[in-house]
C-alpha cells in the first residue's frame, strides 16, 4: 500500500514538474500540415467539431482545445513561433473562406468580441 502511495506521489510530481509553467506550449504538433487540413473539409470539420465540443478529438485536437482560451487571453504568449504563424494562417483562412465556422468559434471562445477585434481586420483578405 505504501508503495502505491509513493508511486502516485512521484507520478504526480513528474507531471507537475514537466508541465510548462512559463515556457511555451508543446511543439510536438508543430509539424502538422495546416494547408492539407484547411483545404480539405473532411479533415477540417473534425477539428472544428473537437474545439466546439461537438465531436471527438484527436490527440493534437485535444492539445489545441486545452490551450485555446489561454492563448486568446495572452495573445499567444506561450506559443512557439510555428504556432503563432499557424494560428495566423488558420484564422486568415477561416475569416476569408469559412465565415460560418469562424462565427461559431467566435461565439464559443470570444462571445464579447474582446479578442477577435484586435486581429480580424488585419487578417481579412
Amino acid at each position: 500500500m505504501k508503495v502505491a502511495v509513493v508511486l502516485c506521489i512521484l507520478s504526480f510530481a513528474a507531471v507537475a514538474f514537466s508541465a510548462p509553467s512559463g515556457g511555451t506550449y508543446t511543439s510536438k504538433y508543430d509539424g502538422v500540415d495546416l494547408d492539407e487540413i484547411l483545404n480539405n473539409k473532411r479533415l477540417l470539420i473534425p477539428y472544428v467539431n473537437c474545439v466546439l465540443e461537438e465531436g471527438r478529438c484527436t490527440a493534437d485536437g485535444k492539445e489545441l482545445k486545452s490551450h485555446i482560451k489561454e492563448a486568446l487571453e495572452t495573445d499567444c504568449a506561450k506559443c512557439t513561433e510555428a504556432q503563432q504563424k499557424g494560428a495566423e494562417k488558420v484564422f486568415r483562412h477561416l475569416i476569408n473562406h469559412e465565415p460560418e465556422i469562424w462565427d461559431k468559434l467566435k461565439t464559443k471562445y470570444d462571445p464579447t468580441g474582446k479578442y477577435y477585434k484586435r486581429h480580424e481586420a488585419e487578417l481579412k483578405a
